[in-house]
């Protein structure tokens, strides 16, 4: 259903893939931003980049488990991470690893920002999915 594709011609990316084909027919799940905020709406981890990364990934699998997919489905993401210091973001892609997020590998994309939508937010995830066949419609 998902092909991942390193180029062998270009530089091996780490831990992602330059890109991921789904096969035509299959469903996909466009998600909004996963962000770092609780169920109340709190942000959770002011000022941690690391801690909202894990709560952004928590959400990000609330997401999916809504649209019947899981983390291993994800065939794109952008994570946005508010720094201009290559270690924060890092810190932060050291947490979508930990995750299992990067098993597919899927094809990513790591950008540092000067801000997000939510005051103190430090951290946010987009995502594609394939949903998989016998997931609810």
């Amino acid at each position: 259903m998902i092909r991942r594709v390193t180029v062998p011609s270009l530089f091996p990316p780490p831990t992602y893939s330059h890109a991921s084909v789904v096969e035509a027919g299959a469903r996909l799940a466009f998600l909004a931003g996963s962000v770092p905020l609780d169920a109340d709406g709190n942000l959770v981890g002011p000022g941690d980049p690391v801690r909202q990364a894990e709560q952004v990934i928590a959400n990000l699998r609330e997401q999916l488990h809504a649209v019947g997919s899981d983390l291993s489905h994800v065939v794109s993401t952008d994570v946005y991470v508010v720094s201009g210091e290559p270690t924060a973001l890092s810190a932060v892609w050291e947490v979508v690893e930990a995750s299992g997020l990067s098993a597919g590998p899927h094809a990513s994309t790591l950008i540092g920002v000067a801000c997000l939508g939510y005051t103190g937010q430090l951290v946010e995830i987009t995502a594609t999915a394939v949903v998989p066949d016998g997931a609810p419609t």
